[in-house]
Formats: structure tokens, C-alpha cells, sequence
């Protein structure tokens, strides 16, 4: 069953990061200055100026969200799918920090489910250029990934 509710949990963040993130095929940085390719991935494997095909773009999102939802499942195990979703996509979008260090974090250790999701239209900020700037994106992700944490209460 955990299976099946951690499979359903990425497709559902899924669903959030692709339209947040766009696609795009060559990389590029950031407002943060991260260099970034496909549907928001970022790593070692991102080289500017090559293009990456669809298939590798679609293999980038699967396993890092995957990656993002057994972040969350280490953190809080058992989430129900929407919650686990709604941080999953967090935790892809912004480290684990979201899901396993935080006042959000500490929500879903005590319960507190309701909470915990209300805290995720906090992280709307990324540093550009050193400053601390709110981000319209991030406003906008924020807001749909706590209405589908609120679906899990």
C-alpha cells in the first residue's frame, strides 16, 4: 500500500512542479543564479549550452521527484498522499529543509497536519542577487501546494 500512496503522491507533485517549472530543454539560470535545465532540475549532470531531449527531461523529473517524496516519506512516514505531495513538490522546488527542518516540520512530527500545511505559503522567497525577494512564482506554488495539503486533513 505505501507504494502505491508514494506513487500516487509524485504524480499528484507532479502535477504542481510541471506547469511551475515550464519546460525547457537548454540550460539556464535561475532567479537564485542556479544552473537549470528541463522542469527545474539542477545538478551536476546540467551542462549550459547542450540540449537535453524530452526523454532525459522526463527521467530528470521522475527521479528527482521520486527523490524529493522519499525525502519527505524519511522525515514523516506515512503522510497521507495529498500532504506527502504537497511537500514532495517543496522539497523538489526547495531542498528538505521544507519537509525535515522546520516549523512546518515540526507541525507534521506532532500532527498537526492543518498547521504544517499553512506554513507552506511562507516559502516564497529566493535570494537574487543577495537579497531576500519575494517571488510570484513561488507565491503561486505555495498557495497550490497548501490547498493540496489541505485535501489530507
Amino acid at each position: 500500500m505505501a507504494v502505491n500512496r508514494k506513487a500516487a503522491a509524485a504524480a499528484l507533485a507532479i502535477a504542481i512542479a510541471v506547469p511551475a517549472e515550464g519546460l525547457r530543454q537548454y540550460a539556464y539560470t535561475d532567479p537564485p543564479g542556479i544552473l537549470t535545465v528541463c522542469y527545474g532540475h539542477t545538478g551536476k549532470d546540467v551542462v549550459a549550452g547542450r540540449k537535453f531531449s524530452l526523454e532525459e527531461c522526463n527521467a530528470f523529473l521522475n527521479d528527482d521527484m521520486r527523490k524529493a517524496i522519499d525525502t519527505v516519506e524519511r522525515c514523516h512516514p506515512g503522510l497521507p498522499a495529498p500532504v506527502l505531495a504537497a511537500f514532495g513538490d517543496a522539497v523538489y522546488n526547495m531542498g528538505p529543509s521544507v519537509a525535515c527542518n522546520s516549523t512546518a516540520s515540526r507541525y507534521l512530527a506532532a500532527g498537526r497536519i492543518s498547521d504544517a500545511c499553512n506554513e507552506l505559503p511562507r516559502w516564497v522567497y529566493a535570494k537574487v542577487a543577495g537579497v531576500n525577494v519575494k517571488l510570484p512564482g513561488l507565491v503561486k506554488r505555495r498557495a497550490l501546494e497548501r490547498d493540496l495539503c489541505l485535501e489530507g486533513v
